[in-house]
């Protein structure tokens, strides 16, 4: 298990976490947010490329085709909602929504009677996300900002939380984790993609603030992921590693080897508690 960060070093990686993500959502094309010629971010003003990204995580072209011109920033892991089942009139809380892609997905499940709320720490982000719920005509999508380890959201407001790419990046993922089960409804589900170690870091990837904000050096293992959302008071936990990530994660950091090391997974969870149904309590 990581040795817990300091406060100093807790900020620092904050800081270069919201500088790399205001850098994207400011359209620099520098090929990295993360100091890498490539990263998870896929950086681009090139809309087709953005696509290809996302089609390999799993989205579909109607996905695309649905949302404002420039939500989808080629931005994660995987596409959280797949696993979501969001019903209409549900509430939705997205963590580090960025420029709003998996919000603007969302809303169209919930309906006009559901909400969605996007949460980023990133002012630049914020603007972009509100810009595109302008352009997009969404009243019942929400963007605010704020850290994920600090909710902006009342308690037991929430049914579902979707993330995609985004706790790994925190510095304090029992505080993440700790915070998402009191935003919960009882009875509400985590529907989340994310970047897993499969095995302990190298200290030279650890240690790497660029690969941070790349997704990478703050990857926690299964088992202590586990733990974190025991510990928070979840049940029905299940982490799902998928192999087949690596074939698109060497591409984040061409030569590091950190395939070898981390890659993507779904992590669901439940609430205890909520309405009874002749199943059983759900």
């Amino acid at each position: 298990m990581n040795s817990p960060l300091d406060q100093k070093q807790a900020d620092e990686i904050r800081q270069q976490v919201r500088d790399s993500y205001a850098e994207v959502a400011e359209s620099s094309n520098n090929g990295s947010c993360c100091g890498e010629q490539s990263s998870c971010c896929g950086v681009s003003d090139d809309a087709a490329i953005n696509a290809l990204v996302s089609t390999r995580l799993g989205y579909s072209e109607d996905d695309l085709a649905n949302v404002p011109a420039g939500a989808d920033m080629g931005l994660g892991c995987g596409n959280p909602r797949a696993i979501a089942s969001i019903k209409p009139g549900e509430t939705v809380l997205d963590l580090g929504s960025g420029g709003g892609f998996d919000c603007f997905l969302a809303a169209a499940e919930t309906g006009e009677s559901g909400h969605v709320i996007g949460i980023d720490m990133t002012p630049a982000m914020i603007s972009k996300a509100r810009n595109n719920t302008v352009t997009g005509k969404y009243s019942n999508v929400e963007f605010r900002l704020g850290e994920i380890e600090y909710m902006p959201v009342a308690n037991e407001t929430v049914d579902v939380i979707i993330s995609n790419c985004v706790i790994n990046l925190s510095p304090d993922k029992q505080q993440v984790f700790s915070e998402a089960f009191r935003v919960l409804k009882p009875g509400g589900r985590l529907a989340i993609s994310d970047v897993v170690a499969s095995t302990e870091l190298p200290d030279e990837i650890r240690n790497d603030l660029a690969l941070y904000s790349g997704c990478m050096a703050g990857a926690s293992q299964v088992s202590e992921l586990h733990d974190i959302l025991m510990n928070s008071g979840f049940e029905k936990i299940s982490i799902a590693p998928k192999d087949e990530s690596k074939e698109f994660i060497k591409d984040w950091a061409p030569g590091r080897g950190v395939e070898d090391y981390v890659l993507s997974a779904t992590i669901e969870a439940v609430k205890p508690g909520g309405r009874c149904c002749s199943g059983g309590c759900c």
